[in-house]
């Protein structure tokens, strides 16, 4: 079966942004690329079922989830690393002060119900609207909202930001924890 180009295209645009929420999600880069690769195999071994005309990152970042879920359920099993040791030594030291401030949201990021990181990346770092992305997570636009906001006020409590002047100078990050957009 041959792809047609303009659906190529469409996949291939959208592999970074995979990418970037199968690393919120999983909160491992090697994990996150091979989850990213299995979504884009499901994608292609079941392209008959897109819908031309609608929205291919919507339809790529719900195989991603769906792939996730099913991977955490049969992973659930596997011994964590809870306090952290085995991870602290895999990381190198940020040697820039944004490096750091980046890692220090990362890490207050981890510690969101996984519900509210993912409906804040699909939102704030993804850029889809609440319609999207509650589509996505198989839930009300309400609740999508919800968890956004209640994600950014934890992580504002977190960092112990109290306004935008307390945000880095990431344009990312900020666009995140405001919802304004990083341009």
């Amino acid at each position: 079966m041959s792809l047609d180009p303009q659906m190529r295209e469409a996949m291939l645009a959208a592999v970074p942004s995979l990418r970037a929420f199968a690393i919120s999600l999983c909160g491992n880069v090697d994990r996150a690329d091979d989850l990213v690769q299995e979504a884009l195999l499901r994608a292609l071994s079941n392209i008959e079922s897109f819908e031309p005309g609608t929205n291919m990152p919507a339809w790529l970042f719900t195989i991603l989830r769906n792939q996730f879920r099913s991977e955490y359920r049969k992973r659930r099993r596997e011994v964590e690393d809870a306090n952290g040791k085995y991870a602290e030594n895999l990381k190198s030291v940020p040697e820039q002060p944004g490096q750091i401030e980046f890692a220090e949201f990362r890490r207050a990021l981890q510690h969101l119900p996984p519900d509210q990181r993912e409906a804040l990346i699909l939102i704030g770092a993804s850029g889809f609207s609440y319609e999207e992305a509650a589509k996505i997570c198989g839930c009300a636009v309400g609740t999508i909202k919800s968890r956004v906001n209640r994600a950014r006020t934890r992580l504002s409590e977190m960092l112990a930001i109290q306004g935008a002047e307390d945000i880095g100078p990431d344009a990312e990050t900020r666009s995140v924890l405001t919802g304004t957009d990083p341009g």
